[in-house]
Formats: structure tokens, C-alpha cells, sequence
């Protein structure tokens, strides 16, 4: 059995309305040195079954990539354990 975790955030340079409403919120707060705020998703899945560590990163990848990120404005990064 294999662990993944799994990091999905938006690429640079497409607009994160999410991110810009926290960081309005927490300058309102007086954090007023928080700049950048960007809002994304963690992931984390169990891989069951006889699976050794490069074909588990081989499934994590293609999931990713299929269904769990949106490739056009996000990117991904994972670690299987």
C-alpha cells in the first residue's frame, strides 16, 4: 500500500478570486503585510494492493492530471510514501 499527498494551487499569473478575498480579510485584520495570497487543495489517498513505489507515482500522476487538477489553470506537485 502506498500514501499520496497531493498539492494542487493555481498556476501564476491566472486570477484567484479566493485568495484575493482572504487577503483583503486578513489586511482588515491588520495584517497588512500579507500580500500574494494564493487558495488551492491538498489531497491525500491510499493506493492498495501490491504496488511498488514508481507505479504508484505512475498512478498518482495520472490521476492528477485526468481528473484532480485542472491543467489549464492549476498545477500539481505529489510525494508517495
Amino acid at each position: 500500500m502506498a500514501k499520496a499527498k497531493i498539492y494542487i494551487t493555481p498556476k501564476k499569473g491566472v486570477l484567484d478570486p479566493v485568495g484575493k478575498t482572504v487577503e483583503a480579510s486578513l489586511h482588515s485584520l491588520g495584517y497588512k503585510n500579507v500580500s500574494n495570497v494564493h487558495i488551492g487543495k491538498y489531497i491525500e489517498l491510499e493506493i492498495g494492493g501490491n504496488i511498488n513505489s514508481k507505479q504508484a507515482q505512475k498512478q498518482v500522476e495520472e490521476m492528477s492530471k485526468k481528473l484532480l487538477a485542472n491543467l489549464i489553470i492549476e498545477d500539481f506537485r505529489f510525494e508517495v510514501e
